[in-house]
């Protein structure tokens, strides 16, 4: 058998560390930087824009549709390679709910934690959303569809400014949890349906910290559609292409 020489194995090392690194679509502090930059920092503004041109689908979810053209793919190239980025970017095992190679559709579900977070009198929140997104895939375009219709809603209730608790005492939700519970962290004390807050809901005792969650929403729904052409038309690391 042939000795892989250093030079090979370094390389090889690095281009998995180019994909680890690239093992997840955005996290949520770059997803912030992103959303200020293209919408500014008053969520309530963006939010209030953004809203303007959203229509909720049937269901009252947040839902954004895009066909992505790939001219000259097969049905077949399409499928590897948005299993291969779905694989590479996705690693909690559970997040590829369908990978239906004959039907021609990928599920996912993952979550991203705490987009938004507000401390309020008595109470404090992390909001939290776990897209659906769905890839339908036929010869030469891709149709991509990312749905959400809750925030997920972690309720700290003595975290208030208030609130003269140590923190190590604080309790949350439904007063079982401690700081150093063990429990499910994705067992979210509450749900959230955005049809029913700001912006599509003016009065809203919460109108701040949902404000920054549907921006924090729409802005991951572009993050995605555009790592979903960037994999389709370059690849997961710019190299994986058919002529080698």
């Amino acid at each position: 058998m042939k000795r892989i020489s250093f030079w090979m194995l370094a390389a090889i090392f690095t281009i998995c560390g180019a994909i680890s690194t690239q093992a997840q679509v955005m996290k949520t502090a770059d997803l912030e930087k992103y959303a200020k930059e293209r919408y500014g920092d008053k969520w309530l503004d963006a939010a209030a824009n953004i809203a303007s041109s959203l229509t909720l689908d049937k269901n009252e979810s947040l839902t954004y549709q895009q066909v992505i053209e790939a001219p000259g793919k097969s049905r077949e190239q399409l499928y590897v390679a948005l299993n291969y980025w779905a694989t590479a970017t996705f690693k909690d095992k559970q997040a590829i709910t369908l990978n239906d190679k004959e039907a021609g559709c990928i599920i996912i579900t993952s979550t991203l934690p705490s987009i938004a977070e507000h401390t309020g009198t008595l109470n404090k929140y992390s909001v939290s959303i776990t897209p659906i997104i769905r890839l339908d895939i036929k010869e030469g375009r891709v149709r991509v569809t990312y749905t959400v219709q809750t925030y997920d809603v972690m309720a700290d209730i003595s975290g208030g400014w208030l609130s003269a608790m140590a923190a190590d005492e604080r309790t949350y939700g439904d007063s079982k949890r401690k700081k150093d519970d063990k429990t499910n962290a994705y067992l979210y004390d509450e749900q959230w349906e955005i049809a029913h807050h700001y912006p599509f809901v003016e009065k809203d005792s919460k109108k701040r910290t949902c404000a920054k969650a549907l921006v924090m929403t729409h802005a991951y729904s572009n993050a995605i559609l555009d790592k979903v052409e960037e994999a389709l038309k370059n690849g997961i690391v710019g190299n994986d292409d058919e002529d080698w």
